[in-house]
């Protein structure tokens, strides 16, 4: 029997992608874990390797046309299947009875071959369990959903009628009907497709985090000195510039590992895992901002010196500018970073990334005047906004968090 190549789930808040090559043609043999197909998504562009040997029998989704998560893209058999067209996929046909028994109907006291699995339950595709799992809709309903597919399989339309149908009966009494939208003359109405839709999506399961921020005050000025003084001899030395970011990264590492509860984080199932390395988040705006926000991982900071996070730093940013991030650069954080300071905000509150217990926010250097011993002085200082989990973050431990973060900054004993 045929085995599908899925598109698989390209991270948080990914849905779909786009097919921009095949690698292979109809016919060609190809082994296991062989890249197969390129997929391109709002957020990566990576190789998809086929989940098993032999010829691609047939190509489902043509180059240039989407994909959805879980929906086949082709299919991967034996030679004689590569001349009869392919057979049908395993994962759409759990059991191994001729295709006349899957378009006889069976009779009353035993269910269909076709739509039943190993363990006598319906069997349904991972689309259609996605698609049922995203909109809560139960084994009981799904079992009563008529399917069109093949021995009655229920199939991907199947289920969206379904949704349709059940809103109309669950709403027509209580919701009016939503009124089109027209512009204006000086109006224009769009839809968010692309990186804002996935960064919306994102921002809803955010909002979703019981979170508290804390706020403190940093004084920069060994910070600002060292950099004033050696950023030349620095890029000259190292071939990266010298900013504050990879400072900022080496603080909240150390605190991370002085204050752990902070680098955990509350699962989907109610779990908590306790994170023992810190694999940093940085936000990167994308082009001058309007292209979107994306988060890649600068992944073991607590191994790292900070020349080392300054170089890997450079490197991840300017991959994601150019869009050759991979998959791997955008799995795994376990804290996360953003300096809305670049851009000179001098406070904000960050919204958690989902799966993660905390995020940190620089904000903007500026000289303010302060009382030292009894007098006034200008310092450049900073705010750090820590945001976080309440679930499983309390107040002192994110105070003696931030603390931590303040006190290594403001002592700059980095090179020492």
């Amino acid at each position: 029997m045929a085995t599908e190549i899925l598109m698989p789930e390209l991270g948080e808040s990914v849905h779909e992608g786009t097919v921009t090559r095949w690698l292979k043609d109809i016919g060609d043999a190809v082994k296991e874990d062989e890249p197969v197909v390129e997929i391109m998504t709002d957020k990566v562009n990576t190789e998809l390797q086929a989940p098993a040997s032999g010829i691609l029998v047939k190509i489902l989704v043509p180059e240039g046309e989407n994909v959805q998560v879980f929906q086949p893209l082709g299919l991967i058999g034996s030679e004689s299947e590569a001349v009869d067209g392919g057979a049908p996929p395993v994962s759409q046909t759990p059991s191994a009875q001729p295709k006349t028994a899957l378009e006889t109907p069976a009779p009353a006291a035993s269910p269909a071959p076709a739509m039943k699995a190993g363990n006598g339950r319906k069997f349904y595709t991972p689309v259609v369990r996605s698609i049922a799992s995203r909109q809560g809709i139960s084994e009981a309903e799904l079992s009563n959903i008529q399917g069109s597919g093949e021995g009655g399989r229920v199939t991907k339309r199947d289920v969206e009628a379904f949704i349709a149908s059940r809103g109309k009966v669950q709403h027509v009494e209580s919701k009016p009907a939503a009124q089109p939208i027209s512009a204006g003359p000086d109006q224009e109405v769009f839809v968010l497709t692309g990186m804002r839709k996935a960064i919306a999506e994102a921002m809803v399961k955010a909002h979703q985090i019981p979170s508290v921020s804390t706020i403190c005050e940093v004084d920069c000025s060994r910070m600002v000195a060292f950099r004033t003084a050696n950023k030349q001899s620095f890029q000259e030395m190292y071939g990266v510039k010298m900013t504050y970011t990879p400072f900022f990264v080496k603080a909240a590492t150390e605190a991370l590992l002085e204050v752990p509860q902070v680098n955990s984080a509350v699962m989907d199932d109610g779990r908590v895992i306790q994170n023992r390395g810190v694999h940093m988040g940085i936000a990167v705006a994308l082009g001058d901002g309007s292209q979107g926000l994306i988060v890649p991982v600068l992944r073991d900071c607590h191994k790292k010196t900070v020349i080392e996070i300054a170089k890997a730093l450079d490197e991840l940013v300017l991959k994601a500018r150019e869009s050759r991030l991979v998959l791997d650069d955008l799995q795994g954080a376990t804290f996360s970073i953003t300096n809305p300071g670049t851009y000179g905000a001098l406070f904000g509150t960050p919204m958690i990334p989902p799966h993660q217990g905390g995020i940190l926010g620089t904000y903007a250097i500026k000289d303010t005047p302060v009382a030292m011993d009894g007098m006034i002085a200008i310092r450049p200082i900073m705010h750090l906004v820590l945001s976080y989990d309440h679930r499983i973050i309390d107040g002192m431990v994110a105070g003696r968090f931030l603390k931590s973060v303040r006190e290594r900054l403001e002592s700059f004993d980095f090179f020492r």
